[in-house]
């Protein structure tokens, strides 16, 4: 492709994305002909066909999607929570078909969340409607998570109270429910600052969990992950060492109370 065609390309897309198109099914056009002559052959092969349902973005796919933020931590946080085999496991907001199942698949974890969740016919999911910005009588627990959740209380994004300082209660209130030893794994947005997306997420500076007071007084960091700008997951470094130029990833923390 010529170089002087790239712009205008880049605006064309831009232009369509505005305008409510997908811009992905409209390049996958081109792949109409090679539709045309799959349909040739299954005729010429004898095969029926009942009704056409023209697909045409998956000719040139992958066979799936083994990187960005959810992928790595969901399975990474369950591999630990595994080994740790804890006698209880609380979830506070982490997506209930990602993280929480591959927990459910050989553990029974009790879910909290803000919002309502259909009864599930999976015994090992336990749910209990509650606000983790208040104090809640929820019992302790030597294990909790909390993935790609903190970053949005507060917010009203989810129906849930406005309130400024909503990370920071829920925070403490993690470490409250937590008898000692127990282990907090938590994830959330990082980036070079402090931001806030309203009413979207936060975005945290990596080094941001270790400073707050109640981390500080009662809690030790075990081990740090981060998934980068490109999807892909660093394991076991230090915060402090996290490129500067990064602006969406996912830091991974486990931490553990003393």
């Amino acid at each position: 492709m010529k170089a002087s065609l790239k712009p205008y390309l880049k605006s064309v897309v831009r232009a369509l994305v505005n305008i409510g198109i997908d811009h992905k099914k409209l390049l996958s056009l081109r792949f109409f002909f090679r539709y045309r002559r799959d349909i040739v052959e299954w005729k010429r092969q004898g095969g029926m066909i009942t009704v056409k349902n023209i697909v045409l973005s998956d000719y040139n796919d992958t066979a799936g999607k083994s990187s960005g933020h959810y992928f790595h931590q969901d399975l990474l946080v369950a591999q630990f929570i595994y080994k740790k085999c804890p006698v209880r496991h609380i979830d506070v907001g982490s997506r209930i078909d990602g993280f929480v199942a591959h927990l459910a698949t050989f553990r029974e974890v009790d879910v909290v969340d803000y919002r309502p969740l259909p009864e599930s016919v999976h015994d090992n999911i336990k749910f209990i409607q509650a606000d983790a910005m208040i104090p809640q009588k929820l019992g302790k627990t030597d294990s909790l998570s909390c993935l790609h959740a903190l970053e949005h209380f507060g917010l009203g994004r989810y129906s849930d109270p406005i309130d400024t300082e909503g990370h920071r209660k829920a925070l403490s209130n993690f470490i409250g429910l937590l008898n000692k030893g127990g282990r907090l794994y938590i994830s959330f947005p990082i980036s070079r600052n402090n931001e806030i997306h309203f009413n979207a997420h936060r975005v945290f500076n990596p080094l941001w969990i270790l400073g707050h007071p109640e981390i500080l007084a009662y809690m030790k960091l075990v081990r740090f992950d981060y998934v980068d700008d490109s999807g892909d997951l660093h394991l076991d470094v230090s915060p402090s060492s996290v490129e500067k130029s990064i602006s969406y990833g996912c830091g991974i923390y486990t931490l553990e109370k003393t």
